[in-house]
């Protein structure tokens, strides 16, 4: 874990953070305003004693954001881990089964099924046990990132060791915080995404463009996700993935912030930054996406392995056009939006 000077700092920032979240805060009421539903329709179906007769509807309607009201895209991976019923009960008996340690079951679960990964694995644990296991996917590690407490994990621990090392990290800011560590998991998406306040000078009209556009670069990112085989990318690039965690490149947590997606070439050493412009120029986003290539060169690229970047935005501004002259491994594309109207067709006859 950070130093004690470290962690006290970052217990008197997230109290700050927590002060302002609260009642009334949207990410709040969506999510810690749930809590209770959640808890009443899925502790019972993974207690240990239900996985035996767990069925494929009880566990894919968990995969859900309208149904689990925390967590959107497990689904993506965690609709292929169902595929098998049988095997995916066993996994679960064996990550649910507390006579065991979690560094030593958790690797174990989540090798036993294909895109049974952390995120996962660490939201049904939190479900199940609420008191004991914190979540571990790549939002929380970019919080603890930004804060500055992220532990420091070896390759050695393995992914049982390092979560154990990582709980034993929620589970102390739960306690130093007075909250639970669902709370502190929705904690975190208010810290790193918080809801920005119209300004007194601020238009009504500019606040609703805002916030649409923001909604629907979301909704370009899921697009992608879910159909990136589909898109001229996928020729070249495949997204970033881990056996423990199949959604690795998604939102991947950096020092500097979340990498939208972050892929790998499929034949050559390199790697490839994907910034979706959301509410900030696309100049801006050029500064963004060099940051991220500053993170990955340092941190990942081994030796030959170059980082690239690519923007996508509705528009390109002027002054990012200028900055693109002198960055030759930044490129941008733009995406369109398509809605037609038709006509009602006549009844026959």
């Amino acid at each position: 874990m950070a130093g004690e000077a470290k962690y006290s700092k970052a217990v008197s920032e997230l109290r700050g953070v927590f002060a302002r979240f609260k009642p009334g805060q949207k990410t709040y009421d969506e999510i810690v305003g749930t809590r209770d539903q959640v808890f009443a329709r899925y502790r019972p179906i993974f207690l240990p004693e239900h996985v035996p007769s767990l069925t494929k509807e009880e566990f894919t309607s968990f995969l859900y954001l309208e149904n689990n009201r925390h967590w959107s895209g497990l689904y993506r991976q965690g609709l292929g881990a169902a595929g098998d019923m049988n095997r995916l009960r066993q996994a679960l008996a064996v990550l649910l089964d507390e006579s065991r340690s979690i560094r030593e079951r958790f690797p174990e679960a989540l090798g036993m099924v294909t895109g049974f990964g952390k995120a996962i694995g660490t939201g049904i644990l939190t479900v199940a046990y609420p008191d004991k296991y914190g979540v571990w996917n790549n939002t929380s590690e970019a919080a603890l990132r930004q804060v500055g407490v992220w532990p420091n994990l070896e390759r050695g621990e393995g992914v049982g060791g390092r979560y154990e090392k990582i709980n034993s990290l929620l589970v102390l800011l739960s306690s130093d915080l007075g909250i639970d560590l669902w709370t502190l998991d929705a904690l975190w998406w208010f810290l790193l995404e918080p809801e920005r306040l119209p300004q007194p000078s601020e238009p009504p009209t500019q606040v609703a463009e805002r916030g649409e556009s923001f909604a629907l670069e979301r909704q370009l990112e899921e697009f992608l996700l879910e159909n990136w085989d589909r898109t001229p990318l996928a020729k070249e690039w495949a997204i970033f993935s881990t056996s423990d965690d199949p959604e690795a490149g998604n939102q991947y947590p950096t020092d500097v912030g979340r990498i939208d997606i972050f892929a790998v070439h499929k034949t050559q050493p390199k790697f490839l930054v994907v910034e979706l412009k959301r509410n900030q120029s696309t100049d801006q986003s050029v500064g963004q996406a060099l940051r991220y290539v500053g993170w990955v060169k340092k941190h990942l690229a081994k030796d030959g392995q170059s980082v690239e970047a690519l923007i996508i935005a509705h528009a390109v501004e002027k002054d990012a056009h200028y900055a693109l002259l002198s960055l030759p491994n930044v490129r941008m594309m733009t995406y369109e939006v398509e809605f037609r109207l038709r006509e009602l067709e006549p009844l026959p006859g």
